[in-house]
């Protein structure tokens, strides 16, 4: 009886120039996916530049190319009425932030490291308070607003900011206060220290990222709130950005006034994109905080 020798299956290797073409397809493939993510999102905000920058019949041609005319740029901010609602916005959307850290941070500790029983139930409450339509606080809101005496006032908005920015800041400072190692308060209470000087000596100097990625889409979301400045202020020099573009009228009646609204947009985008970019590593290391331990 002889013996058949058995072949097994070998596997064909690959050569590195396909190796190569494979990683060149996969990384040119990348490209185009974020080319087409950058098209899409800064698109809509060059054709505002673009539309800006046109007037009359310029503004239905099919060009990509702004027209430099900043007549309308120039108007604005010759338009009291304008620049009143740009300082407006910023007292409100600044005091909206400021207060919803202190506030938000507070509690953050509190749910975070205190532990009592309705914990679990006070961060559904918040999760709950945060996801609420705007139109059903709405009229309760304006009840209050009049109760307190605060109608056609800047302040009114702040009061009413609160309710969505301090549970939404909450949830996010708690999560972040849950990252730090509780040695870190054991030693400090060993010290001496009370719950008070913990969060302000100790966590606070540590949550700077956390804060930072915070307090900007809290001041983003007062920025850019509508509903309720509409409905609480009710003259021109009390009104916010939002609402004073809103309310822009052309020369007559049956005129849109598209490009001053474009350009009032464009200027308008302006201030938070540059907080963005002056805090942009602070808010990259605040959203990435807590996703990886160890």
């Amino acid at each position: 009886m002889t013996d058949i020798p058995l072949t097994l299956p070998t596997r064909r290797r690959r050569s590195s120039a396909s190796y190569r073409l494979e990683r060149r397809l996969k990384k040119g493939a990348l490209m185009v996916a974020v080319g087409l993510v950058l098209v899409y999102t800064l698109f809509p905000y060059y054709w505002a530049i673009v539309s800006s920058t046109k007037q009359g019949a310029a503004l239905y041609r099919d060009t990509f190319l702004p027209a430099l005319d900043f007549t309308y740029y120039r108007a604005l901010f010759e338009n009291t009425v304008f620049l009143g609602s740009l300082v407006n916005s910023a007292f409100v959307a600044t005091s909206t932030t400021a207060l919803s850290l202190i506030l938000g941070i507070s509690a953050a500790y509190a749910l975070g490291r205190i532990d009592f029983p309705q914990r679990r139930g006070v961060l559904l409450a918040i999760l709950m308070i945060s996801i609420f339509p705007q139109v059903v606080v709405l009229s309760g809101m304006f009840e209050l607003i009049n109760w307190l005496g605060l109608y056609n006032r800047p302040s009114a908005l702040v009061v009413t900011y609160l309710l969505a920015t301090v549970p939404f800041t909450t949830w996010i400072l708690t999560t972040f206060i849950r990252e730090f190692p509780r040695e870190l308060e054991e030693a400090a209470i060993i010290d001496g220290c009370s719950h008070f000087r913990i969060l302000t000596k100790i966590l606070l100097p540590l949550m700077g990222p956390s804060l930072a990625s915070t307090g900007i889409l809290a001041f983003i979301l007062a920025w850019n709130e509508f509903l309720f400045a509409l409905t609480f202020i009710l003259t021109d020099e009390n009104r916010t950005v939002p609402v004073a573009i809103g309310l822009m009228g052309g020369n007559s009646r049956y005129e849109y006034p598209f490009a001053q609204i474009m350009a009032a947009s464009v200027t308008v985008t302006l201030p938070l994109i540059i907080l963005v970019l002056i805090f942009q590593r602070r808010i990259v290391a605040g959203l990435t905080a807590g996703a990886v331990k160890g």
